[in-house]
Parts: structure tokens; sequence; C-alpha cells
């Protein structure tokens, strides 16, 4: 998972919530109180304008974007203007993936540490697991806390979610895409490169990495490939 999700981690998502109803104003509030501060952190400077997240997410929802799932930072000195994140997909989702729902990922917070943020996430159901779609691919949106920030938030949202169908056709790409064993061992080299570019820790392999962890996850397709590797 990307390490900005990763770091939010007060709320894990579970199985029996992945196609859970739209999160309620009461469950906002238990999960993540900063989405409703009053005002901003007293750290904040005079160019800094306050708008509530509870505002920007009334105005997503009324764009059509729900929230489905939310968390903040746990060990915030203020819980209250602590970063939080949230999860959004559209009322009515148009893109029918084999185990994987397209979403916003929205994140902020009250006390000048972040802009708000938009991405492009994948929320696979297989395993749980919140993908965030890689910033070359789907750039982040960030909006400044200054100027008509509800306003420029609903474009981005607009603006990423118009590219939803060409992720779902990126998946199902790699789902079709069968590899060989050389390919597969191939691939897993170079994300271990990747990922430890000065040297692999004690005795690590390439193969040892392809193996799956979840049933989802035993076949040959890049697709199924890719999410045994960014474990």
């Amino acid at each position: 998972m990307n390490a900005v999700v990763t770091s939010l981690d007060r709320y894990q998502p579970s199985h029996s919530r992945a196609f859970q109803n739209t999160l309620s104003q009461e469950s906002l509030r238990e999960r993540v109180p900063a989405v409703f501060a009053a005002g901003a952190h007293e750290r904040t400077s005079s160019a800094y304008t306050f708008i509530s997240s509870e505002h920007v997410l009334a105005a997503l929802a009324s764009a059509g974007f729900l929230p489905v799932e939310a968390r903040q930072a746990a060990r915030a000195k203020s819980p209250t203007h602590a970063r939080h994140l949230i999860r959004l997909r559209r009322r009515r989702e148009t893109i029918a993936l084999r185990d994987s729902i397209p979403e916003l990922i929205f994140l902020n917070s009250h006390d000048g540490s972040s802009s708000y943020q938009l991405r492009c996430g994948l929320f696979r159901v297989a395993c749980l697991n919140g993908l965030v779609v890689s910033m070359g691919v789907f750039p982040v949106w960030r909006v400044m806390h200054r100027g008509d920030v509800v306003r420029d938030v609903v474009c981005a949202a607009l603006r990423i979610s118009e590219r939803f169908e060409a992720l779902g056709e990126a998946v199902e790409r790699m789902e079709r895409t069968v590899l060989d064993s050389e390919q597969r061992l191939e691939f897993a080299r170079q994300a271990l490169a990747v990922r430890f570019p000065d040297d692999l820790p004690g005795a690590m392999e390439p193969a040892q990495v392809l193996v799956p962890q979840r049933p989802e996850d035993v076949g040959n397709d890049l697709w199924r490939t890719f999410n045994t590797l960014q474990l």
C-alpha cells in the first residue's frame, strides 16, 4: 500500500465491510473527528484559508462521491486537526472489474501539514488492500488552503474519475496477459531491485516473492503476479 495510507492506520478495513454502505455522519465523526474541525490549528498563518473537510465532503457527495472508509493519524498532537484520509466511491459506478473497485482517495489536515489531496485508488476486494495508482500514471491533485477550495477539489475529483475507465482497461489488460516462468522471475528480479536498490536482505530470491500468500493470487497472469509482488 501507499505510504500515506499505511501511516493513517487507525481503522483497518475488514472483509465484512468490503461492500458496506456509505459511512454515516455518525461513523465519520467517530472515526475521523478531524473532518469536523471547527477551525484551523493555531500554528497556521493568516494566509491559511480554513474550510473543513466536512464541507468539502458534502460538496463531493453532491457531485456523486460518497465515503466508504475513513481513518486519521492516531498519534497526532491534536486529534482535531490531524491528517485524515477518506476513501470515496461513485454513487453509480460504471466500471466493472473482476476483483477491484476504483476509488478516490481524499487526504487533508487542518494543522498546515497537508494540502487537500486527491488521487485515484483501486480497492482490491480479494485482499482488502487499497492499491494507490502510481503518480506517474494518474497524478495527484493538490489544492492549497486558499482560494475557492471546494470548487477546486470537486473539479479535481471529476477529472480523476474521468480516468477510471483507463484504469479499468489497464487492469483488464494485465488480467489477459499471461507470463511464462522466466517472465515472472524477471518481473520479480526487477521488483526486488526497485524495492531494495542497494542490497537484498538475507538470501532473498526472486522465486520466493512469487509464492502467493492468498488463494486469489494463484495464477500466472500479470495482474495476479503484480499483486503477489506488491505485498
